[in-house]
């Protein structure tokens, strides 16, 4: 019980911490972040003032994922969901009152988004202070801890951070050049599609995580293996709908959020070429949830990271030398997926994992 107030105190006190970091290179950088996406003009000044309100408010996005992690480590997957649909809902509630009534425009959606995790985040808190007999005070940073935190949650971090690079240097090197409704059809399909089912590979990646990590610690590992078989199928599902979604039905969902003919047209062939993923993306998040549950997230970066960074040369090498347009980089990513699968899912099925030792 102590043990477990110290973890969370000093997770949410790291957290506090980097928000803080990021949240001032943000700020700082906001304009030099916009020029190196290849924006320019208005689109840049607009992207510019984004950025800004976002880092000016980053708090509650960095204490998200440590209070969703905390309430799945202790079994409850219940929180999370109910934390994350209060969010959802007062987010459409109130960004189009910052964006319009109140006329802060494109700076008040950013706002909007980390305002409404800022309700959900302290209703969460306060819920963890709670569920774990915690004080106010209990919220400070253990030194030993920190060590243990960094080499499970560094390796995570990292890749997560040449993840978003990459996209930058995919922006930059490629999808920029080839054209204003390129990057808008990425935009569409990564925000509009993807960020439908993304979210639910994930949350089967996270429970699964949650399972593998309380089994393995009670020493079960063949229930931690069972948690595995049980969830494959489901995932597999998700991933066959997703399918059939992108690749019958993507003309009309893009359609949904776009009315301009060639920002339409990119996002379909978005959609389309990303059908062809959809299972081995559904695949990856299980296998990323078993190891991270297992706390082998050094396999995490390195099934990864290696394989996003080839995105980019692989990208261009299609998109230009190839002649394949905007859709090579949609196959780039395709291609890369595949090999993140059989990386990650090689070192799954070995099953090393169950012997780790945090």
């Amino acid at each position: 019980e102590d043990l477990r107030r110290k973890v969370i105190g000093t997770g949410i006190i790291a957290a506090a911490f980097a928000s803080l970091i990021v949240g001032a290179a943000g700020v700082l950088g906001a304009e030099a972040i916009a020029r190196w996406l290849g924006l320019e003009g208005e689109t840049a000044r607009e992207c510019a003032r984004y950025l800004s309100a976002l880092s000016w408010t980053l708090l509650p996005l960095y204490l998200t994922p440590v209070l969703d992690y905390a309430y799945l480590a202790m079994g409850n997957a219940r929180t999370p969901l109910i934390l994350h649909a209060i969010s959802l809902v007062s987010n459409i509630i109130l960004t189009p009152i910052f964006i319009f009534d109140l006329g802060w425009g494109v700076p008040g959606a950013a706002l909007a988004a980390n305002a409404t995790r800022g309700i959900a985040t302290a209703i969460g808190l306060y819920g963890l202070l709670e569920a774990t007999h915690s004080k106010p005070r209990d919220l400070r940073l253990e030194p030993l801890l920190v060590p243990r935190i960094l080499r499970i949650g560094a390796p995570m971090a990292v890749g997560t951070v040449a993840y978003a690079l990459v996209y930058w240097a995919l922006l930059e090197t490629t999808i920029s050049p080839l054209g204003p409704s390129v990057n808008a059809g990425l935009g569409v399909g990564f925000s509009a599609l993807e960020g439908v089912t993304w979210p639910c590979y994930h949350g089967v990646g996270l429970a699964t995580a949650s399972y593998v990590g309380r089994y393995l610690g009670a020493g079960r590992p063949d229930l931690a293996r069972a948690v595995v078989y049980k969830a494959l199928p489901m995932t597999t599902m998700l991933g066959i709908i997703a399918t059939l979604a992108f690749g019958l039905g993507g003309s009309f969902l893009t359609g949904l959020f776009t009315s301009d003919p060639l920002v339409h047209m990119e996002a379909t062939r978005y959609a389309v070429v990303l059908a062809w993923s959809q299972i081995l993306v559904s695949w990856e998040s299980l296998e990323e949830g078993v190891l991270a549950g297992a706390g082998a997230t050094r396999a995490v970066f390195w099934g990864s990271m290696p394989f996003n960074v080839a995105r980019v040369p692989l990208a261009y090498f299609l998109a230009f030398n190839a002649g394949w347009g905007a859709a090579g980089v949609w196959w780039a990513i395709n291609v890369t997926t595949l090999a993140k699968v059989i990386a990650k899912g090689w070192v799954t099925v070995r099953g090393q994992w169950v012997r780790i030792v945090i």
